[in-house]
C-alpha cells in the first residue's frame, strides 16, 4: 500500500468506527486523520517531482556526454595533430647530444620543401625548413638559445 492508499484506510476507518468528532478524543483523533491526509498528499508530491527532476538530470548528463563526446573527439584530432609534430621520427638520432647538426626530416608533400628537426638542450625540438639552415642557426622559442649549424657536411 502507497501511502496515500494507507492515509485513505485510516480515514475510511476512523468514519466506520463512528467516532464522536464532538468529543476531545474525536477531535483529536478527526485532526490526525486529516493531517496524514495532507502529509500523504504533499509526499506523494514531492516524489513525483523528484522523479521528474530526475528525469531531466538523466537527459541533461546524456546530452552533456554528447557535448564532452565531441570536445574530445576535437580535442583528440588536435592532439594527434600535436604528437605527430612533436614525435622523433629519426630512431637513430643521438638525443644525448643537443647541438648535433641536423638530420633531414619528413617530405611533407612539398617536394620543394625539406623539413629538419634539431634538439634544444632545453629538450625542446625544432623543425624548420632549407631557409632556416641556409641561415646558419636558429632561436629555440622555448629557451632562448641560439643554436647554430652548418652545410659543410651536407653532400
Amino acid at each position: 500500500m502507497t501511502i496515500s492508499e494507507k492515509s485513505a484506510y485510516l480515514k475510511g476507518l476512523m468514519d466506520g468506527l463512528d467516532i464522536d468528532t464532538k468529543s476531545n478524543e474525536g477531535k483529536m483523533i478527526a485532526a490526525m486523520v486529516d493531517l496524514l491526509g495532507d502529509m500523504a498528499k504533499r509526499v506523494t508530491e514531492i516524489e513525483e517531482t523528484t522523479i521528474a527532476i530526475s528525469d531531466e538530470l538523466d537527459e541533461i548528463e546524456e546530452d552533456l556526454d554528447a557535448i564532452e563526446d565531441f570536445i574530445m573527439d576535437e580535442d583528440d584530432e588536435d592532439d594527434w595533430d600535436d604528437d605527430y609534430e612533436d614525435d622523433d621520427w629519426d630512431e637513430d638520432e643521438d638525443e644525448d647530444d643537443p647541438e648535433e647538426e641536423p638530420e633531414e626530416g619528413f617530405d611533407f608533400g612539398d617536394e620543394d620543401t625539406t623539413i629538419y628537426e634539431v634538439e634544444c638542450s632545453c629538450g625542446n625540438i625544432i623543425d624548420f625548413d632549407e631557409e632556416t639552415l641556409e641561415k646558419g642557426s636558429i632561436v629555440c622559442p622555448n629557451c632562448g638559445e641560439t643554436l647554430e649549424f652548418s652545410l659543410e657536411d651536407e653532400e
